[in-house]
């Protein structure tokens, strides 16, 4: 289903974080914070007031977030979102020496970072996206954290713009 923002603006904050709560993977506390900043203005708007709330965040808050994510490629149980955008490019096909390559990268880069490489998958291809992990995995901690979070910024603007309509 898609909204309007004069909807979303009109919702309750239940409503509202029933229509958004999944933007965030596992983390509808974001909807639930950025709906007390209504009224939005448009997408931009909203999407601005969604990343506030994650930039006030707690580091803790901010690493429970990334860790909500699911490894990519892997037969996990995962949001809907997160299964329709790693079927985008394919992760839900992976031959099994694919799958066996990213499941070394997953849990190589987890056992250098202590959550999961995070990408939004549909700026990628297979391909490009096992670039990312070696490259990646050559960056600090910190930077790697900045990294996640751009990237989680990213799938949710890219959810948010399926979500809302113009």
């Amino acid at each position: 289903m898609t909204y309007s923002i004069a909807q979303l603006n009109q919702m309750h904050q239940a409503d509202f974080v029933a229509a958004l709560g999944d933007v965030f993977e596992a983390t509808p506390a974001i909807a639930q914070e950025a709906w007390a900043q209504r009224p939005f203005t448009d997408l931009t708007d909203l999407q601005q007031a969604m990343s506030d709330v994650v930039n006030v965040m707690t580091e803790a808050e901010q690493l429970a977030l990334i860790q909500a994510h699911p490894d990519l490629g892997s037969k996990a149980k995962m949001a809907d979102a997160s299964v329709q955008e790693q079927a985008g490019v394919g992760l839900d096909r992976l031959t099994p020496e694919e799958y066996d390559r990213f499941h070394a990268m997953n849990q190589a880069y987890k056992a250098k970072f202590g959550f999961p490489f995070i990408v939004a998958v549909k700026n990628h291809t297979k391909a490009s996206i096992l670039e990312a992990f070696d490259r990646r995995l050559h960056n600090t901690p910190s930077a790697e954290v900045k990294q996640a979070l751009a990237e989680i910024g990213q799938i949710a603007n890219f959810r948010l713009a399926a979500l809302v309509t113009s």
